[in-house]
């Protein structure tokens, strides 16, 4: 777009009105109110679970609200400068018009962040594939590619697990990430990535196909009660600490692993300080990768879980990302693709998660 015209302000100002009613504002602020009462009781942190939740309930709605209200005013001032600018003149305001664009598209997003755990905090993973050397390589530009994607949203992250590969890269790494909508917004990354480049790893420097996969699961204390796992299905191991994980890691024999017989999945865990503190956690990560798995293929037995598992390889891939013989990044389900894949790499994927949002 190298020009904008009024209708194309107004359209903005359509879109925010109809984001308003999909919101339902008003209910929000009756119960903004009602929360905001509550939070001035003497014994409200009688109850700090109940407390804690209250107040980021109330900021939660503040913020949505508020930040409804800057973008109403922005548009209205925009469509207002315009108004009162020279016909040759309004072009000058081409890059108010994209940056608000830009902000209302991305808050658009949360009309479709209604899923049970979409405002969670998130067990993030990243699993070398098929490749060898190669995927290994390729899950470490992964991990890098969405850690400063967690940065630039302003949310928190801590590595919890990771193995090194044998020769460069990771083979795994588990990261809890934490912020507002982080599972909403992450689950969709959810499945197989596909690289194809040029290879660092041999003298001929011949085109090299890599995958790694990527696993989304909720962090929310509900799970506890939604998968209940019977002790006669866990095998527990107390392990070592596997690869040099860095000053993240714990490399004490208080790693534990922990393996789901019925499907065979297995979770290690080397975060706590304690084997009870790594117990509890593997079994967090096992429960969220069960009810994920659970929820994507609306299996009414966790039996048939196994036989549904994909391999980070050939046909599997969500996403494509080319770097020769052309630059190309292509998401297979949505559509959405860029030519500049370096970009991309430094984290730079709103579009793609957001197109992605959008998919019922």
């Amino acid at each position: 777009m190298s020009t904008i015209s009024k209708k194309d302000i107004t359209e903005l100002i359509e879109k925010l009105h109809d984001i308003e009613l999909s919101l339902d504002i008003p209910s929000k602020e009756s119960a903004l109110a009602i929360l905001t009462k509550e939070s001035t009781r003497e014994d409200l942190w009688e109850d700090q679970k109940n407390a804690q939740n209250i107040l980021a309930q109330i900021s939660e709605i503040t913020d949505e609200i508020s930040t409804l209200k800057q973008l109403k005013e922005e548009s209205e001032t925009l469509l207002s400068l315009y108004e009162e600018l020279p016909e040759e003149e309004t072009d000058s305001l081409l890059t108010d018009f994209k940056s608000l664009k830009e902000k209302i598209a991305s808050f658009e997003t949360l009309k479709f962040l209604s899923g049970k755990y979409d405002k969670s905090n998130a067990i993030f993973s990243i699993h070398a594939g098929q490749g060898g050397t190669e995927a290994n390589d390729w899950a470490e530009m992964l991990f890098r590619m969405y850690t400063k994607y967690f940065e630039k949203k302003g949310w928190t992250y801590k590595v919890t697990d990771i193995t090194k590969g044998n020769e460069v890269g990771i083979s795994t790494v588990t990261i809890d990430v934490n912020g507002k909508y982080v599972y909403g917004l992450l689950k969709k990354e959810h499945g197989t990535h596909r690289l194809i480049r040029l290879s660092p790893f041999n003298a001929q420097n011949l085109r090299q196909t890599s995958f790694a996969g990527v696993e989304v699961m909720p962090v929310m204390e509900e799970l506890n009660q939604d998968i209940e796992i019977p002790e006669s299905d866990i095998d527990f191991k107390a392990v070592k600490s596997g690869g040099p994980g860095g000053q993240n890691v714990n490399k004490t024999s208080s790693a534990v692993q922990i393996t789901h017989i019925p499907t065979g999945i297995s979770v290690h865990c080397s975060e706590g300080r304690s084997q009870l503190q790594n117990r509890e956690r593997a079994m967090q990560i096992l429960r969220g990768k069960l009810w994920k798995i659970i929820e994507e293929n609306r299996l009414k037995e966790i039996s048939e879980i196994k036989g549904e598992h994909k391999v980070a390889g050939w046909g599997n891939q969500i996403r494509n990302y080319i770097l020769h013989p052309y630059k190309l990044v292509k998401d297979l389900r949505t559509g959405i693709e860029t030519s500049n894949p370096e970009s991309v790499l430094d984290g730079e994927i709103d579009e793609f998660v957001e197109a992605q949002v959008r998919i019922q």
